[in-house]
């Protein structure tokens, strides 16, 4: 089992798109939540940069983005129900592991504070040259756990994440959170969920376990 982070396990997604929406404020018009939204997925200095297409803005717009970051962390929190979610499929032998865009840094902030169980590796945006949806970050979850694409199941809540899983074969549960999902994306999909809850629910059934 890999799962993304933001928006699949924690529930940081409201303070991150307040803290790019921060950043970004004095260098451009505000943009919507969907339009935010629609470019995360990779380390934020290149979304900065690609938004703003100035490196000078894009520097200052990162160091806006840490600040706020750094005075806000304590507005992320575990899904109601992820510790125990971790814990079951640990129990039923599954490996589990974290394939986030997020960078080393702060990822590791979040799951010292919040203490999430059996994550054996994690795979973060600044660990490779790639970004989702390149697939390198999931194929390298798979070579260090020594499983195959089609004994694996992927969780996420973004675009990018299923377009990854369906690049190796990986069934992924795009948990969507009530946002318009494309079709061609849902169909690359092995379930679309509305709430981390749903998606918990399916794999423990997947392993045997009540939903």
């Amino acid at each position: 089992m890999v799962f993304d982070l933001d928006g699949t396990l924690v529930n940081s997604m409201p303070m991150v798109m307040r803290a790019f929406a921060h950043a970004l404020q004095p260098f451009r018009p505000d943009m919507t939540e969907q339009e935010l939204f629609g470019r995360l997925g990779g380390p934020p200095l290149r979304m900065f940069q690609d938004t703003l297409g100035d490196e000078a803005k894009a520097e200052q717009a990162m160091q806006r983005m840490v600040q706020y970051g750094r005075a806000n962390w304590h507005e992320i929190q575990p899904f109601a129900d992820a510790h125990t979610m971790l814990s079951d499929l640990q129990r039923a032998n599954q490996s589990l592991a974290l394939w986030t865009g997020r960078d080393r840094s702060s990822t590791q902030m979040i799951l010292s504070e919040q203490n999430l169980p059996g994550l054996r590796e994690v795979v973060c945006g600044d660990d490779l040259q790639t970004h989702k949806p390149h697939p390198e970050g999931l194929q390298t979850l798979l070579r260090r756990l020594a499983v195959e694409s089609s004994e694996t199941i992927y969780v996420g809540d973004a675009d990018v994440d299923v377009l990854a899983g369906a690049e190796l074969g990986v069934p992924v549960i795009l948990i969507r959170h009530h946002r318009e999902i494309e079709a061609t994306v849902a169909a690359k999909a092995w379930h679309v969920v509305e709430t981390p809850a749903e998606a918990y629910a399916i794999l423990r059934r997947s392993v045997g376990l009540a939903g």
